[in-house]
Protein backbone atom coordinates (compact mmCIF):
# COMPACT_ATOMS: atom_id res chain seq x y z
CA UNK A 1 0.00 0.00 0.00
CA UNK A 2 2.66 2.57 1.07
CA UNK A 3 6.39 2.10 0.65
CA UNK A 4 8.44 2.94 3.92
CA UNK A 5 10.64 6.27 3.71
CA UNK A 6 14.01 5.73 5.33
CA UNK A 7 13.81 9.54 5.99
CA UNK A 8 10.76 8.73 8.15
CA UNK A 9 12.82 8.21 11.29
CA UNK A 10 12.41 8.59 15.33
CA UNK A 11 9.34 11.03 16.51
CA UNK A 12 8.21 11.05 13.21
CA UNK A 13 8.00 7.23 12.70
CA UNK A 14 6.01 6.83 15.70
CA UNK A 15 3.65 9.26 14.70
CA UNK A 16 2.65 7.36 11.43
CA UNK A 17 -0.28 5.21 12.92
CA UNK A 18 0.15 2.42 9.85
CA UNK A 19 3.68 2.17 10.37
CA UNK A 20 3.82 2.30 14.57
CA UNK A 21 4.78 -0.53 16.07
CA UNK A 22 5.14 1.18 19.23
CA UNK A 23 7.26 -1.36 22.33
CA UNK A 24 7.53 -3.83 19.38
CA UNK A 25 10.05 -2.80 17.13
CA UNK A 26 13.27 -4.66 16.73
CA UNK A 27 16.34 -3.62 18.41
CA UNK A 28 17.83 -3.72 14.64
CA UNK A 29 14.83 -1.12 13.65
CA UNK A 30 15.38 0.69 16.72
CA UNK A 31 18.76 1.69 15.49
CA UNK A 32 18.65 1.85 11.84
CA UNK A 33 15.50 4.45 12.76
CA UNK A 34 16.61 6.48 15.65
CA UNK A 35 14.22 5.11 17.76
CA UNK A 36 16.78 3.71 20.39
CA UNK A 37 16.44 5.35 23.68
CA UNK A 38 12.65 6.57 22.28
CA UNK A 39 11.20 3.87 23.97
CA UNK A 40 11.51 1.31 26.38
CA UNK A 41 14.32 -1.13 26.23
CA UNK A 42 11.95 -4.27 25.99
CA UNK A 43 10.94 -5.85 22.82
CA UNK A 44 7.15 -7.20 23.05
CA UNK A 45 5.41 -9.24 20.22
CA UNK A 46 2.06 -7.97 19.13
CA UNK A 47 0.28 -10.51 21.06
CA UNK A 48 2.00 -9.34 24.46
CA UNK A 49 0.73 -5.53 23.24
CA UNK A 50 -2.82 -7.06 22.66
CA UNK A 51 -3.00 -8.34 25.98
CA UNK A 52 -1.57 -5.43 27.70
CA UNK A 53 -4.36 -3.33 25.25
CA UNK A 54 -7.00 -6.22 26.67
CA UNK A 55 -5.50 -4.65 30.33
CA UNK A 56 -6.22 -1.03 29.73
CA UNK A 57 -9.80 -1.06 27.77
CA UNK A 58 -10.86 -3.57 30.93
CA UNK A 59 -10.05 -1.56 33.35
CA UNK A 60 -12.75 1.24 32.24
CA UNK A 61 -15.91 1.01 33.53
CA UNK A 62 -17.84 2.97 30.68
CA UNK A 63 -18.17 2.05 27.51
CA UNK A 64 -17.67 5.62 26.69
CA UNK A 65 -14.46 5.77 27.64
CA UNK A 66 -13.29 2.19 26.04
CA UNK A 67 -14.56 3.69 22.63
CA UNK A 68 -12.41 6.54 23.16
CA UNK A 69 -9.24 4.60 24.21
CA UNK A 70 -10.01 2.22 21.33
CA UNK A 71 -10.14 5.68 18.76
CA UNK A 72 -6.82 6.26 20.53
CA UNK A 73 -5.20 3.62 19.99
CA UNK A 74 -6.05 3.25 16.42
CA UNK A 75 -5.16 7.12 15.94
CA UNK A 76 -1.61 5.61 17.31
CA UNK A 77 -1.10 2.33 15.73
CA UNK A 78 -3.59 1.12 13.23
CA UNK A 79 -2.01 -2.36 13.27
CA UNK A 80 -2.40 -3.36 17.06
CA UNK A 81 -5.97 -1.82 17.12
CA UNK A 82 -7.14 -4.40 14.41
CA UNK A 83 -5.38 -7.12 15.50
CA UNK A 84 -6.95 -6.24 19.40
CA UNK A 85 -10.35 -5.87 17.56
CA UNK A 86 -10.01 -9.13 15.17
CA UNK A 87 -9.15 -11.71 18.19
CA UNK A 88 -11.65 -9.75 20.30
CA UNK A 89 -14.68 -9.04 17.56
CA UNK A 90 -17.19 -10.28 20.42
CA UNK A 91 -16.16 -8.53 23.29
CA UNK A 92 -15.62 -5.47 21.24
CA UNK A 93 -17.77 -4.79 18.95
CA UNK A 94 -20.09 -3.68 20.56
CA UNK A 95 -17.78 -1.29 21.89
CA UNK A 96 -16.57 0.30 18.33
CA UNK A 97 -19.45 -0.10 16.79
CA UNK A 98 -23.93 -0.58 18.55
CA UNK A 99 -24.68 0.26 21.07
CA UNK A 100 -22.00 2.52 22.20
CA UNK A 101 -21.23 4.24 18.60
CA UNK A 102 -24.99 5.57 19.62
CA UNK A 103 -23.30 7.59 22.13
CA UNK A 104 -20.03 8.43 20.83
CA UNK A 105 -22.12 10.24 17.61
CA UNK A 106 -24.02 12.03 20.15
CA UNK A 107 -21.16 13.16 22.07
CA UNK A 108 -18.70 13.48 19.24
CA UNK A 109 -17.87 17.15 19.84
CA UNK A 110 -17.09 16.58 23.03
CA UNK A 111 -14.93 13.67 22.64
CA UNK A 112 -13.03 14.20 19.59
CA UNK A 113 -9.13 14.30 19.88
CA UNK A 114 -8.15 13.60 16.40
CA UNK A 115 -10.14 14.00 13.14
CA UNK A 116 -9.88 11.24 10.38
CA UNK A 117 -11.54 10.83 7.19
CA UNK A 118 -12.94 14.04 4.95
CA UNK A 119 -15.41 16.78 6.23
CA UNK A 120 -17.45 18.11 3.09
CA UNK A 121 -19.57 21.30 3.65
CA UNK A 122 -21.47 23.56 1.85
CA UNK A 123 -19.23 26.16 0.76
CA UNK A 124 -16.47 23.29 -0.19
CA UNK A 125 -19.06 22.48 -2.89
CA UNK A 126 -16.32 23.39 -5.95
CA UNK A 127 -13.20 21.75 -4.57
CA UNK A 128 -14.56 18.42 -3.34
CA UNK A 129 -11.83 16.33 -5.89
CA UNK A 130 -9.30 18.23 -4.06
CA UNK A 131 -10.08 17.49 -0.77
CA UNK A 132 -10.84 14.03 -1.23
CA UNK A 133 -7.39 13.50 -2.74
CA UNK A 134 -5.73 15.33 0.18
CA UNK A 135 -7.87 13.73 2.73
CA UNK A 136 -7.31 10.28 1.52
CA UNK A 137 -4.07 8.07 2.89
CA UNK A 138 -3.36 6.62 -0.40
CA UNK A 139 -4.40 7.14 -3.97
CA UNK A 140 -5.81 3.28 -4.13
CA UNK A 141 -8.91 4.46 -2.08
CA UNK A 142 -11.33 1.08 -2.67
CA UNK A 143 -14.03 1.62 -0.23
CA UNK A 144 -15.60 5.22 0.62
CA UNK A 145 -18.63 5.18 3.37
CA UNK A 146 -20.31 8.12 3.29
CA UNK A 147 -23.13 9.88 5.50
CA UNK A 148 -24.60 12.77 5.89
CA UNK A 149 -25.60 12.30 9.32
CA UNK A 150 -29.48 12.70 9.85
CA UNK A 151 -30.60 9.40 10.87
CA UNK A 152 -27.96 8.16 12.48
CA UNK A 153 -29.33 4.31 14.06
CA UNK A 154 -32.74 5.06 15.94
CA UNK A 155 -31.31 9.33 17.03
CA UNK A 156 -32.02 10.81 14.36
CA UNK A 157 -29.90 13.80 12.89
CA UNK A 158 -26.44 13.95 14.70
CA UNK A 159 -24.81 16.33 12.57
CA UNK A 160 -20.92 16.39 12.65
CA UNK A 161 -21.24 13.19 15.05
CA UNK A 162 -22.49 11.29 12.43
CA UNK A 163 -18.94 11.14 11.31
CA UNK A 164 -18.50 8.07 13.94
CA UNK A 165 -20.38 5.85 11.94
CA UNK A 166 -18.53 5.84 8.84
CA UNK A 167 -15.61 5.26 11.03
CA UNK A 168 -17.34 2.45 13.05
CA UNK A 169 -18.47 0.53 10.14
CA UNK A 170 -14.75 0.57 8.18
CA UNK A 171 -12.96 -0.19 11.03
CA UNK A 172 -15.33 -3.32 11.14
CA UNK A 173 -14.80 -3.92 7.45
CA UNK A 174 -10.99 -4.18 7.96
CA UNK A 175 -11.35 -6.20 11.38
CA UNK A 176 -13.81 -8.92 9.94
CA UNK A 177 -12.77 -8.71 6.23
CA UNK A 178 -9.42 -7.93 5.90
CA UNK A 179 -10.12 -4.63 4.21
CA UNK A 180 -6.24 -2.65 4.12
CA UNK A 181 -7.55 0.47 6.38
CA UNK A 182 -5.18 2.54 3.88
CA UNK A 183 -7.72 1.60 1.22
CA UNK A 184 -10.79 2.80 3.07
CA UNK A 185 -11.83 6.30 3.42
CA UNK A 186 -14.91 7.97 6.02
CA UNK A 187 -16.77 10.70 4.63
CA UNK A 188 -18.93 13.20 6.08
CA UNK A 189 -20.95 15.16 3.66
CA UNK A 190 -22.24 17.27 6.11
CA UNK A 191 -24.83 20.16 5.10
CA UNK A 192 -26.18 21.34 8.66
CA UNK A 193 -28.30 20.14 10.93
CA UNK A 194 -31.61 20.68 12.17
CA UNK A 195 -31.08 19.45 15.75
CA UNK A 196 -31.34 22.27 18.12
CA UNK A 197 -29.21 20.94 21.29
CA UNK A 198 -26.47 20.88 18.38
CA UNK A 199 -26.58 24.32 17.34
CA UNK A 200 -27.18 25.95 20.18
CA UNK A 201 -23.55 24.67 21.97
CA UNK A 202 -20.95 26.76 21.57
CA UNK A 203 -18.72 23.61 21.03
CA UNK A 204 -20.60 22.00 18.30
CA UNK A 205 -17.81 21.14 15.45
CA UNK A 206 -19.98 20.49 12.60
CA UNK A 207 -21.38 23.49 9.71
CA UNK A 208 -23.20 25.40 11.94
CA UNK A 209 -26.35 25.86 9.92
CA UNK A 210 -29.86 24.57 8.95
CA UNK A 211 -29.96 21.10 7.35
CA UNK A 212 -29.32 22.06 2.82
CA UNK A 213 -32.53 20.67 1.45
CA UNK A 214 -34.11 20.47 -1.69
CA UNK A 215 -31.96 20.98 -5.09
CA UNK A 216 -29.33 22.79 -3.56
CA UNK A 217 -28.69 19.47 -1.26
CA UNK A 218 -29.29 17.54 -4.69
CA UNK A 219 -26.79 19.54 -6.27
CA UNK A 220 -24.34 18.92 -3.32
CA UNK A 221 -24.88 14.87 -3.75
CA UNK A 222 -24.28 15.28 -7.17
CA UNK A 223 -20.37 17.08 -6.94
CA UNK A 224 -19.50 14.59 -4.19
CA UNK A 225 -20.40 11.55 -6.58
CA UNK A 226 -18.89 13.62 -9.31
CA UNK A 227 -15.58 14.06 -7.40
CA UNK A 228 -15.52 9.94 -6.24
CA UNK A 229 -15.85 8.63 -9.73
CA UNK A 230 -13.33 11.16 -10.70
CA UNK A 231 -10.91 10.83 -7.74
CA UNK A 232 -11.16 7.09 -7.03
CA UNK A 233 -12.80 5.25 -10.32
CA UNK A 234 -13.96 1.92 -9.24
CA UNK A 235 -14.20 2.77 -5.54
CA UNK A 236 -17.54 0.83 -4.12
CA UNK A 237 -19.15 2.99 -2.21
CA UNK A 238 -21.52 2.63 1.39
CA UNK A 239 -24.15 5.26 1.85
CA UNK A 240 -24.77 5.16 5.42
CA UNK A 241 -27.85 6.50 7.32
CA UNK A 242 -29.02 8.82 4.92
CA UNK A 243 -32.60 9.81 6.17
CA UNK A 244 -35.48 7.23 3.93
CA UNK A 245 -36.94 9.26 1.28
CA UNK A 246 -33.23 10.64 0.24
CA UNK A 247 -31.92 7.22 0.59
CA UNK A 248 -34.26 5.65 -1.70
CA UNK A 249 -33.98 8.31 -4.11
CA UNK A 250 -29.74 8.68 -3.84
CA UNK A 251 -29.48 4.52 -3.78
CA UNK A 252 -32.60 4.63 -7.19
CA UNK A 253 -30.10 7.57 -8.77
CA UNK A 254 -26.25 6.33 -8.12
CA UNK A 255 -26.47 2.43 -7.89
CA UNK A 256 -26.17 2.23 -11.67
CA UNK A 257 -23.54 4.59 -12.11
CA UNK A 258 -20.93 3.56 -9.63
CA UNK A 259 -20.41 0.07 -7.31
CA UNK A 260 -22.70 1.53 -4.66
CA UNK A 261 -25.14 0.29 -1.97
CA UNK A 262 -27.17 1.39 0.93
CA UNK A 263 -26.30 -0.66 3.99
CA UNK A 264 -29.81 0.59 5.99
CA UNK A 265 -31.70 -0.13 2.89
CA UNK A 266 -29.73 -3.46 1.48
CA UNK A 267 -27.76 -4.65 4.09
CA UNK A 268 -30.60 -4.70 6.54
CA UNK A 269 -32.24 -6.79 3.67
CA UNK A 270 -30.07 -9.24 3.24
CA UNK A 271 -29.26 -9.55 6.78
CA UNK A 272 -33.19 -10.61 7.26
CA UNK A 273 -33.70 -12.23 3.92
CA UNK A 274 -30.85 -14.33 6.05
CA UNK A 275 -32.07 -15.04 9.04
CA UNK A 276 -35.60 -16.29 7.16
CA UNK A 277 -33.53 -18.19 5.30
CA UNK A 278 -31.86 -20.06 8.31
CA UNK A 279 -35.32 -20.56 9.64
CA UNK A 280 -36.01 -22.42 6.99
CA UNK A 281 -33.02 -24.71 7.25
CA UNK A 282 -34.57 -25.54 10.82
CA UNK A 283 -38.59 -25.24 10.25
CA UNK A 284 -38.37 -26.36 6.85
CA UNK A 285 -40.82 -24.30 5.81
CA UNK A 286 -40.11 -22.63 2.28
CA UNK A 287 -39.74 -19.03 2.77
CA UNK A 288 -42.60 -18.63 -0.11
CA UNK A 289 -44.88 -20.39 2.34
CA UNK A 290 -44.98 -17.99 4.94
CA UNK A 291 -46.82 -15.12 5.61
CA UNK A 292 -45.11 -11.59 6.48
CA UNK A 293 -45.67 -8.77 8.82
CA UNK A 294 -43.21 -5.97 8.84
CA UNK A 295 -43.82 -2.73 10.63
CA UNK A 296 -41.82 -0.05 9.99
CA UNK A 297 -42.19 1.12 5.76
CA UNK A 298 -39.06 3.08 6.00
CA UNK A 299 -35.81 2.61 4.28
CA UNK A 300 -34.98 -0.17 6.21
CA UNK A 301 -38.84 -1.94 5.64
CA UNK A 302 -38.89 -1.09 1.54
CA UNK A 303 -35.17 -2.37 1.81
CA UNK A 304 -36.25 -5.74 3.42
CA UNK A 305 -39.15 -6.36 1.57
CA UNK A 306 -37.78 -5.44 -1.89
CA UNK A 307 -35.14 -8.85 -1.58
CA UNK A 308 -37.46 -10.70 -0.17
CA UNK A 309 -39.79 -10.33 -3.33
CA UNK A 310 -36.33 -10.93 -5.49
CA UNK A 311 -35.46 -14.14 -3.67
CA UNK A 312 -39.48 -15.18 -4.74
CA UNK A 313 -38.25 -14.38 -8.09
CA UNK A 314 -41.18 -11.39 -8.04
CA UNK A 315 -43.93 -13.70 -6.64
CA UNK A 316 -46.62 -11.43 -5.41
CA UNK A 317 -48.46 -13.98 -4.63
CA UNK A 318 -46.30 -14.25 -0.89
CA UNK A 319 -48.40 -12.83 1.66
CA UNK A 320 -46.47 -9.31 2.54
CA UNK A 321 -48.34 -6.57 4.66
CA UNK A 322 -46.83 -3.56 5.77
CA UNK A 323 -47.10 -1.16 8.69
CA UNK A 324 -46.15 2.49 8.83
CA UNK A 325 -47.30 5.25 11.39
CA UNK A 326 -50.51 6.01 9.64
CA UNK A 327 -51.26 1.78 10.05
CA UNK A 328 -51.43 -0.81 7.46
CA UNK A 329 -49.98 0.43 3.73
CA UNK A 330 -52.75 -0.19 1.17
CA UNK A 331 -53.51 1.47 -2.22
CA UNK A 332 -56.51 3.31 -1.13
CA UNK A 333 -54.27 5.35 0.93
CA UNK A 334 -52.35 8.38 -0.34
CA UNK A 335 -48.46 6.64 -0.33
CA UNK A 336 -44.62 7.28 -1.59
CA UNK A 337 -43.62 4.98 -4.71
CA UNK A 338 -41.60 3.08 -2.65
CA UNK A 339 -44.19 1.90 0.31
CA UNK A 340 -47.11 1.70 -3.01
CA UNK A 341 -44.40 -1.26 -4.21
CA UNK A 342 -46.22 -3.20 -1.11
CA UNK A 343 -49.42 -1.79 -0.26
CA UNK A 344 -52.49 -4.35 -0.23
CA UNK A 345 -55.65 -4.28 -2.07
CA UNK A 346 -58.19 -3.35 0.40
CA UNK A 347 -61.00 -5.74 -1.57
CA UNK A 348 -58.74 -8.80 -1.16
CA UNK A 349 -58.92 -8.55 2.20
CA UNK A 350 -61.27 -8.32 5.05
CA UNK A 351 -62.25 -4.93 6.25
CA UNK A 352 -61.58 -5.68 9.98
CA UNK A 353 -57.90 -5.54 8.57
CA UNK A 354 -58.19 -2.07 7.58
CA UNK A 355 -59.97 -1.26 10.53
CA UNK A 356 -57.69 -3.53 13.37
CA UNK A 357 -54.91 -0.96 11.13
CA UNK A 358 -56.45 2.11 11.97
CA UNK A 359 -56.60 1.90 15.46
CA UNK A 360 -52.85 1.53 15.73
CA UNK A 361 -53.10 -2.01 17.50
CA UNK A 362 -50.55 -4.74 16.69
CA UNK A 363 -52.19 -7.36 18.23
CA UNK A 364 -55.21 -6.74 16.40
CA UNK A 365 -53.29 -6.84 12.84
CA UNK A 366 -52.06 -10.13 13.82
CA UNK A 367 -54.93 -11.43 14.90
CA UNK A 368 -56.68 -11.27 11.30
CA UNK A 369 -53.22 -10.85 9.22
CA UNK A 370 -52.39 -13.97 10.37
CA UNK A 371 -48.47 -13.67 9.93
CA UNK A 372 -46.06 -15.94 11.30
CA UNK A 373 -43.04 -13.58 10.48
CA UNK A 374 -43.06 -10.05 12.19
CA UNK A 375 -40.27 -8.02 11.17
CA UNK A 376 -39.53 -4.30 12.82
CA UNK A 377 -37.85 -1.41 11.85
CA UNK A 378 -39.53 1.02 13.26
CA UNK A 379 -36.68 2.78 16.19
CA UNK A 380 -39.47 2.62 18.65
CA UNK A 381 -38.82 0.81 21.80
CA UNK A 382 -41.48 -1.35 23.21
CA UNK A 383 -43.13 -1.71 19.74
CA UNK A 384 -43.64 -5.32 20.02
CA UNK A 385 -45.46 -5.83 23.12
CA UNK A 386 -46.87 -8.59 24.92
CA UNK A 387 -50.57 -8.58 23.18
CA UNK A 388 -48.59 -8.78 19.86
CA UNK A 389 -46.25 -11.46 20.66
CA UNK A 390 -48.69 -13.87 22.44
CA UNK A 391 -50.64 -12.85 19.36
CA UNK A 392 -48.66 -14.35 16.66
CA UNK A 393 -47.41 -17.34 19.20
CA UNK A 394 -51.17 -18.55 18.78
CA UNK A 395 -51.21 -18.00 14.70
CA UNK A 396 -47.76 -19.84 14.00
CA UNK A 397 -46.14 -22.96 16.46
CA UNK A 398 -42.45 -21.41 15.86
CA UNK A 399 -43.06 -17.70 14.90
CA UNK A 400 -40.04 -16.01 13.33
CA UNK A 401 -39.18 -12.70 15.35
CA UNK A 402 -37.01 -10.11 14.22
CA UNK A 403 -36.89 -6.80 15.92
CA UNK A 404 -34.17 -5.02 14.18
CA UNK A 405 -34.11 -1.59 15.48
CA UNK A 406 -31.20 0.16 17.20
CA UNK A 407 -29.52 1.01 19.34
CA UNK A 408 -30.39 -1.20 22.38
CA UNK A 409 -32.88 1.90 23.58
CA UNK A 410 -34.95 1.51 20.34
CA UNK A 411 -34.86 -2.15 19.85
CA UNK A 412 -38.87 -3.21 19.38
CA UNK A 413 -38.68 -5.66 22.17
CA UNK A 414 -35.46 -7.48 24.35
CA UNK A 415 -34.79 -11.59 23.83
CA UNK A 416 -36.23 -12.33 26.99
CA UNK A 417 -39.50 -10.11 26.30
CA UNK A 418 -39.85 -12.45 23.11
CA UNK A 419 -39.61 -15.68 24.32
CA UNK A 420 -41.39 -15.27 27.47
CA UNK A 421 -44.27 -14.10 26.07
CA UNK A 422 -44.02 -16.89 22.79
CA UNK A 423 -43.54 -19.64 25.78
CA UNK A 424 -40.15 -20.21 24.55
CA UNK A 425 -41.31 -21.17 20.82
CA UNK A 426 -40.42 -18.32 18.74
CA UNK A 427 -37.31 -17.61 16.80
CA UNK A 428 -35.72 -14.44 17.50
CA UNK A 429 -33.20 -12.08 16.63
CA UNK A 430 -32.40 -8.22 17.32
CA UNK A 431 -29.93 -5.42 15.57
CA UNK A 432 -28.43 -4.61 18.61
CA UNK A 433 -26.87 -7.46 21.32
CA UNK A 434 -28.12 -8.62 24.07
CA UNK A 435 -26.92 -11.51 26.92
CA UNK A 436 -28.72 -15.40 26.83
CA UNK A 437 -31.75 -15.63 27.92
CA UNK A 438 -32.56 -18.29 30.90
CA UNK A 439 -36.39 -19.85 30.04
CA UNK A 440 -37.57 -22.78 31.44
CA UNK A 441 -34.12 -23.86 32.87
CA UNK A 442 -32.83 -23.45 29.31
CA UNK A 443 -30.25 -20.77 28.66
CA UNK A 444 -31.09 -19.74 25.11
CA UNK A 445 -29.04 -17.84 22.81
CA UNK A 446 -29.95 -13.72 21.89
CA UNK A 447 -29.21 -14.17 18.12
CA UNK A 448 -27.90 -10.86 17.34
CA UNK A 449 -29.21 -9.77 13.56
CA UNK A 450 -26.12 -7.33 12.97
CA UNK A 451 -25.61 -5.84 9.39
CA UNK A 452 -22.16 -6.56 10.21
CA UNK A 453 -22.62 -9.95 9.07
CA UNK A 454 -23.27 -8.72 5.54
CA UNK A 455 -21.46 -5.49 4.47
CA UNK A 456 -17.88 -6.35 5.20
CA UNK A 457 -18.31 -9.33 3.01
CA UNK A 458 -20.06 -7.77 -0.07
CA UNK A 459 -17.91 -4.80 -0.10
CA UNK A 460 -14.65 -6.76 0.06
CA UNK A 461 -16.65 -8.63 -2.59
CA UNK A 462 -17.31 -6.45 -4.61
CA UNK A 463 -13.51 -4.87 -4.40
CA UNK A 464 -12.59 -8.34 -5.41
CA UNK A 465 -14.53 -8.75 -8.60
CA UNK A 466 -14.07 -5.07 -9.44
CA UNK A 467 -17.67 -4.99 -9.85
CA UNK A 468 -19.14 -2.19 -12.25
CA UNK A 469 -22.81 -2.30 -10.01
CA UNK A 470 -23.41 -4.01 -6.61
CA UNK A 471 -26.92 -6.14 -7.82
CA UNK A 472 -29.63 -7.84 -6.19
CA UNK A 473 -28.15 -11.30 -6.91
CA UNK A 474 -25.32 -10.42 -5.24
CA UNK A 475 -26.94 -9.50 -1.93
CA UNK A 476 -29.15 -12.41 -2.61
CA UNK A 477 -25.60 -14.26 -2.70
CA UNK A 478 -24.86 -13.18 0.77
CA UNK A 479 -28.11 -13.59 2.31
CA UNK A 480 -28.24 -17.28 1.21
CA UNK A 481 -24.16 -17.20 2.58
CA UNK A 482 -25.25 -15.78 6.09
CA UNK A 483 -28.00 -18.22 6.54
CA UNK A 484 -25.79 -21.20 5.42
CA UNK A 485 -23.46 -19.98 8.30
CA UNK A 486 -25.47 -20.99 10.89
CA UNK A 487 -23.96 -24.03 12.53
CA UNK A 488 -26.83 -26.88 12.73
CA UNK A 489 -26.30 -26.73 16.72
CA UNK A 490 -26.96 -23.24 17.23
CA UNK A 491 -30.01 -23.47 14.86
CA UNK A 492 -31.31 -26.17 17.34
CA UNK A 493 -30.85 -24.04 19.59
CA UNK A 494 -33.05 -21.53 18.28
CA UNK A 495 -30.08 -19.03 16.97
CA UNK A 496 -30.33 -17.87 13.52
CA UNK A 497 -27.61 -15.90 13.10
CA UNK A 498 -23.61 -16.98 14.12
CA UNK A 499 -21.95 -15.44 17.38
CA UNK A 500 -20.30 -12.20 16.25
CA UNK A 501 -16.78 -13.77 16.89
CA UNK A 502 -17.13 -15.96 13.38
CA UNK A 503 -17.94 -12.44 11.57
CA UNK A 504 -14.63 -12.96 10.04
CA UNK A 505 -15.41 -16.49 8.62
CA UNK A 506 -18.61 -15.31 7.40
CA UNK A 507 -17.36 -12.41 5.42
CA UNK A 508 -14.69 -14.55 3.93
CA UNK A 509 -17.32 -16.91 2.62
CA UNK A 510 -19.45 -14.46 1.66
CA UNK A 511 -16.64 -12.43 -0.66
CA UNK A 512 -16.12 -15.58 -2.72
CA UNK A 513 -19.93 -15.73 -3.06
CA UNK A 514 -20.41 -12.06 -3.81
CA UNK A 515 -17.40 -12.25 -6.25
CA UNK A 516 -18.92 -15.68 -8.06
CA UNK A 517 -22.41 -13.73 -8.02
CA UNK A 518 -21.11 -10.17 -9.76
CA UNK A 519 -19.36 -12.69 -12.28
CA UNK A 520 -22.27 -14.58 -12.99
CA UNK A 521 -24.58 -11.42 -13.77
CA UNK A 522 -21.88 -9.90 -16.38
CA UNK A 523 -21.52 -7.13 -13.37
CA UNK A 524 -17.91 -8.36 -12.13
CA UNK A 525 -14.43 -9.94 -13.87
CA UNK A 526 -14.50 -13.27 -15.03
CA UNK A 527 -12.52 -15.48 -12.53
CA UNK A 528 -13.32 -19.41 -12.66
CA UNK A 529 -14.21 -20.70 -9.42
CA UNK A 530 -11.02 -22.27 -8.55
CA UNK A 531 -9.57 -19.08 -8.65
CA UNK A 532 -12.33 -17.02 -6.35
CA UNK A 533 -11.34 -18.08 -3.32
CA UNK A 534 -7.52 -17.41 -4.05
CA UNK A 535 -8.33 -13.75 -4.97
CA UNK A 536 -9.97 -13.19 -1.88
CA UNK A 537 -7.63 -14.31 0.15
CA UNK A 538 -4.57 -11.99 -1.60
CA UNK A 539 -7.12 -9.07 -1.39
CA UNK A 540 -7.16 -9.63 2.25
CA UNK A 541 -4.86 -7.84 4.81
CA UNK A 542 -3.83 -9.42 7.84
CA UNK A 543 -3.21 -7.63 11.15
CA UNK A 544 1.11 -7.94 11.36
CA UNK A 545 3.90 -6.03 11.59
CA UNK A 546 6.05 -6.04 8.53
CA UNK A 547 10.12 -5.60 9.20
CA UNK A 548 11.04 -2.45 8.06
CA UNK A 549 13.72 -2.04 5.63
CA UNK A 550 17.42 -2.49 7.26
Amino acid sequence: MRQTRRALRGHDLLADRYLNKDTAFSDDERDAYRLRGLLPPRVLSIEQQVRLELEHVRRKSDDLERYIGLAALQDRNETLFYRLLRDNLEELLPVVYTPTVGRACQEFSHILRRPRGVWLTPPDRTRFAQLLQDGAPTTDVRLVVVTDNERILGLGDQGAGGMAIPIGKLAIYTAAAGVHPMSTLPVSLDVGTDHPGLLSDPLYLGHPAARLRGEAYDELVEAFVEAIASVFPGAVLQWEDFKGANALRLLARHRHRLPSFNDDIQGTGAVALGGLLAAERLLGTPLAQHRLLLVGAGAAGVGIARLLRHATHGNREVPLAMIDRDGLVHSRRPLSAEKAEFAIDPAAIPPQLLAAADDASLAKVIEHWRPTVLIGTTGIAGRFDEAAIRAISQVAPRPVILALSNPTSACEATPGDMLRWSDGRALVATGSPFDPVQIGGQTLPASQANNAFVFPGLGLGAIVAEAREITDDMLLAAARTLAESVSVSRLEAGALFPPIGELARVAHATACAVVRAARDSGFGRHLPDEEIERAVDATTWTPEYVPLPI
